[in-house]
């Protein structure tokens, strides 16, 4: 019978221990939103890679942003004028193999008015690098967050 070794044993613990450090990107995504209704531009930024792509889709704040300075302005707008939020997410979805991450969800922001958005993130080596928020005041969200 093998019986591993304390050396070994540490070993494989401190690999483990490092493995969940790494968030998943459903978590990350649910980071984003959060931070999204919390108004902290300061973690939002902290999620995307150096070349994303923020592609938002309808309101006032329609257009393609391309830049690290683009998409904080982008967020720094929206919070200034949206205040606190309240977060709500359905039918979260990951999609995802060795190059990288897709998820998709339905997500309401409520504050002075409810804003449904079709939300889409690409994360590769653990950072956005592509968004989409798509305005869509049809979209049913169910899942308090």
């Amino acid at each position: 019978m093998y019986k591993p070794s304390l050396p070994s044993l540490f070993a494989g613990a401190l690999a483990l221990s490092a493995f969940g450090a790494f968030a998943a990107p459903a978590d990350d995504a649910r980071t984003h939103f959060q931070a999204i209704a919390s108004g902290d531009v300061q973690i939002l930024m902290r999620g995307y890679a150096e070349n994303a792509q923020f592609n938002w889709i309808g309101g006032p704040l329609d257009g393609t942003y391309t830049t690290p300075e683009a998409i904080r302005g982008v967020w720094t707008k929206f919070t200034g004028a949206q205040g606190p939020l309240k977060v709500s997410v359905d039918r979260l979805e990951e999609s995802a193999n060795p190059k990288g991450s897709t998820i998709s969800a339905n997500v309401q922001f409520e504050g002075k008015s409810a804003i449904k958005v079709r939300y889409v993130l690409t994360f590769r080596d653990g950072r956005i690098v592509s968004e989409t928020w798509q305005i869509d005041p049809k979209l049913a969200v169910a899942t308090a967050y």
